[in-house]
């Protein structure tokens, strides 16, 4: 077990009033690369900027190798933080912006020499010491950043979504430079992301976060493939998450039918939330297995299609190389392995069905239709309903976020 370099304790932190962080903890393990993974206004952030000592928490404490910082001053602490928009000094030129840092600790001239063109190499810019921050692309200026942020040598390295502003192919060739220089180095990386993909291809650990509260920790595999609650499933990666009762241990029922399973310890008649990944539904024919549906849309993703089935009202997605047409009536076919189940959760019934792909637009299309029913309806007939409770809204699973 690698030591703990940063504890966060019973970290509380408000804005205006609003809590954004609530009696949160977290370890952070030497040599790890870490990601604060989650939505935007999740605490993810707020949580490294505490770790930097930007912000000082209302309650609870920072420490690091045991010792409690929780007041020391951000100059003060063994960690660097590299932003998203990089911070370079654009009156500087390369050299001078990676040995900035060092110059204000007094480092010696051969030493700043010899560390700054050190940290050009690590990052493939051998050779551009004297040009202009002006003259650089944008990847090219976030590995300045991050050579400046390693010549001072942190024991933690913070980066606050640093790939943010690159375009899609500079954004890979940046993940693999980042998880490499982490491994060279042996620094801590504490990392923010909201991309799931960013999370799952770089870190050693991901911290999946919520409403400023931890909804799981685990190795990319694990929160992959074992989500703890419908957030998480929902969140990293897509996800078809179903209403169901655990009869018994390794027998689970859903969309209508009894299914074995591999999962135990729920008790008998549970309900819970049945997961079934998108890649793990193999199409069949109708009359050779429990679930049918109708397919509603395909969508070509280069390296298999995307189709949406409606299964009784649900709508199912799932990711075949065999190509389905819309309308045709298909058979969904599932193994054991392939049905993951967790308790029931605060998420619960929130996501999972694909009629869109996101609470917003699912949102728009309901009160859209409550809007045209109300215009259409006779004065008095709207105002009822208008009072009525909304229980349609509640039939149909979730949307998929």
């Amino acid at each position: 077990m690698k030591n703990t370099i940063i504890s966060l304790k019973d970290i509380t932190v408000s804005y205006d009033g609003e809590q954004v962080l609530g009696g949160f903890n977290l370890d952070i393990h030497d040599g790890e690369f870490v990601t604060l993974l989650g939505p935007s206004g999740c605490g993810k952030t707020t949580a490294l900027r505490t770790i930097a000592g930007f912000i000082k928490p209302d309650k609870g404490d920072v420490f690091f190798y045991e010792k409690n910082i929780t007041n020391l001053p951000p100059h003060k602490r063994e960690v660097n933080t590299i932003f998203q928009k990089y911070a370079l000094f654009p009156h500087l030129n390369v050299y001078e912006n990676i040995a900035f840092g060092m110059r204000l600790k007094n480092r010696s001239e051969k030493e700043i020499k010899r560390t700054v063109h050190d940290m050009l190499a690590k990052v493939n810019l051998t050779g551009y010491a004297h040009r202009g921050i002006g003259q650089l692309s944008g990847g090219q200026q976030q590995r300045v950043a991050i050579a400046r942020a390693l010549a001072n040598a942190p024991k933690v390295l913070l980066l606050d979504e640093p790939l943010g502003a690159l375009d899609l192919k500079l954004r890979k060739d940046m993940q693999v430079e980042l998880k490499k220089l982490q491994q060279e180095t042996g620094i801590t990386f504490v990392f923010v992301t909201h991309d799931q993909e960013e999370a799952l291809s770089m870190s050693d650990t991901v911290v999946v976060m919520d409403g400023g509260v931890i909804q799981q920790i685990g190795t990319p595999t694990d929160i992959y493939n074992e989500p703890e609650n419908a957030f998480v499933a929902d969140f990293i990666g897509e996800s078809n998450i179903l209403d169901g009762v655990m009869l018994e241990d390794y027998s689970v029922k859903f969309a209508g039918h009894v299914f074995r399973c591999l999962d135990s310890g729920f008790g008998k008649n549970t309900p819970v939330d049945v997961v079934i990944r998108p890649e793990d539904i193999k199409v069949v024919e109708p009359n050779s297995t429990l679930i049918t549906g109708d397919v509603t849309s395909v969508t070509f993703k280069g390296v298999h299609y995307e189709i949406i089935v409606d299964v009784g009202g649900f709508k199912w997605m799932i990711q075949s190389t065999e190509c389905r047409e819309a309308g045709d009536r298909i058979g969904l076919s599932l193994t054991p392995n392939d049905i993951h189940v967790m308790h029931k959760s605060q998420y619960s019934g929130r996501f999972g069905d694909y009629s869109t792909f996101s609470d917003e637009m699912g949102e728009d299309i309901i009160a859209s239709d409550e809007a045209a029913l109300a215009e259409a309806a006779p004065a008095g007939d709207a105002a009822g309903r208008k009072n009525a409770s909304p229980d349609a809204s509640s039939e149909d699973g979730g949307q998929n976020g």
